[in-house]
């Protein structure tokens, strides 16, 4: 085992005596990524880079699990945040910043015309159902994609273990999830309209909602978001766009916003308030109204570091006009790890939407792909490169993170197609392979 991190390896193992797993996102894992040579504790944060607890730097190519757009520490959302908090941050009474918040959703979102706020994605993909299920009297849910821990998603689970295969990473066990609940939730796989018709057809009349991400790395296919949606409305189905993920880098908008298809229901989080948890359901209002008859209700989500972030943040997405220098960004960063895929002669393509870009391994073999994913992450951390092989991009990464990045890329793809060609890979892994990330139909 590597002794780049000891202090972060020591915390670890005393973390795993005392919380269960060792930390508490699954993404956060280290065996996500290069076990051992990867950081596993953060000290610090400033603009694109991390520190870990052993005097590392590193451009975090992760951006905070996707939750930081502006970049660690943005001194304008982090001051905004500062002066609310000498003001206060929770009260027994409302506060207008709710109102103000919701306005600004309103204005932005194209599926908004009513708000609820949570503080996470996965609770407020929790929350959506619900307001879903009372809202049409229904009880059952399709779905496609990734959409948090709670028990109405996991209950796939129940009806069939590898139901969530696809939508998360295999081998999710259902534990501790009601049996009652199975059959309530079920999936279907992304961008095939006639799978999705049929599973509609075959429980016309108890379907709740259809929740799905839009688009994840991946264009969706031409036609498809449309297709859902009037596949729903036909059915009178609530078509939920989970956009945890996908929102604001995208387009500031969403990608509803980017493809044209308005959603009756929208989930929102991560990313909405530059690393301050914040989370929030915004709808139609026929859809949403009747929540406020619904008993869903807690203290934290209106605390006013929330609300202030994630309105700061918004501002500072439109003023700053992130989604487009996301998109320039990134363009040029496939282009630059191309040619250095084609100069080192690996064979390997930096693909996928531009906000979100990945290597794409040209080799069928999963053993292989392993290893490959696994030596590209390890070698690019000790050459100061934080991440998977792929890339969520914010706006305090620029030309000083691009040239170390692809730097250090065109050493690491030399030495991966070196071990390729010499029989050598194996020899050259320090770590265990990287476990499975999300396994989602959503590309």
């Amino acid at each position: 085992m590597s002794t780049r991190v000891p202090r972060s390896n020591e915390r670890y193992r005393r973390a795993l005596e005392l919380i269960p797993g060792g930390t508490q996102l699954v993404s956060r894992r280290p065996t996500r990524y290069a076990n051992g040579v990867s950081p596993i504790f953060a000290a610090r944060g400033k603009g694109a880079r991390i520190w870990d607890i052993d005097g590392n730097e590193y451009i975090d190519w992760v951006s905070g699990i996707a939750a930081i757009i502006l970049g660690y520490c943005d001194p304008v959302v982090d001051e905004a945040v500062r002066e609310q908090m000498s003001h206060g941050t929770m009260f027994s009474i409302n506060h207008e910043l709710e109102i103000e918040l919701a306005e600004e959703l309103v204005q932005t979102i194209p599926s908004a015309e009513m708000v609820r706020y949570a503080k996470c994605g996965g609770e407020a993909c929790a929350m959506a159902v619900r307001i879903a299920r009372g809202a049409t009297g229904r009880d059952k849910i399709l779905f496609c994609g990734y959409h948090g821990w709670h028990d109405w998603y996991l209950a796939a689970n129940l009806a069939a273990d590898a139901n969530l295969n696809a939508h998360l990473f295999p081998g999710i066990e259902p534990i501790g999830v009601p049996r009652a609940l199975a059959g309530t939730a079920l999936p279907f796989p992304f961008g095939d309209l006639a799978a999705l018709g049929n599973l509609l057809d075959e429980h016309r009349g108890e379907v709740a909602a259809v929740i799905m991400e839009p688009m994840r790395s991946e264009e969706p296919p031409p036609g498809y978001l449309a297709g859902v949606a009037a596949l729903c409305r036909e059915r009178s189905v609530a078509l939920i766009f989970d956009e945890v993920s996908s929102g604001w880098r995208i387009h500031l908008g969403g990608v509803q916003a980017h493809t044209g298809v308005t959603p009756d229901m929208t989930v929102l989080a991560k990313a909405i308030s530059n690393g301050y948890p914040m989370g929030a359901v915004v709808g139609r209002r026929w859809v949403m109204e009747p929540a406020g008859q619904m008993f869903i209700s807690s203290t934290y989500w209106s605390d006013t570091i929330g609300l202030r972030a994630a309105l700061t943040t918004i501002r500072e997405l439109r003023r700053r006009n992130v989604s487009a220098q996301l998109h320039q960004f990134g363009a040029e960063l496939q282009r630059r790890l191309n040619a250095a895929a084609t100069a080192t002669g690996l064979n390997v393509r930096c693909g996928g939407v531009a906000i979100h870009p990945g290597l794409q391994f040209g080799t069928s073999d999963a053993a292989l792909k392993s290893k490959l994913t696994t030596l590209y992450i390890q070698e690019m951390a000790k050459r100061g490169c934080h991440g998977y092989a792929s890339f969520y991009l914010n706006a305090a990464q620029g030309s000083a993170e691009l040239e170390q990045t692809v730097a250090a890329a065109h050493e690491v793809f030399a030495l991966m197609q070196q071990g390729i060609e010499t029989g050598t890979l194996d020899s050259l892994l320090e770590c265990d392979l990287t476990q499975d990330a999300f396994r989602r139909l959503v590309r």
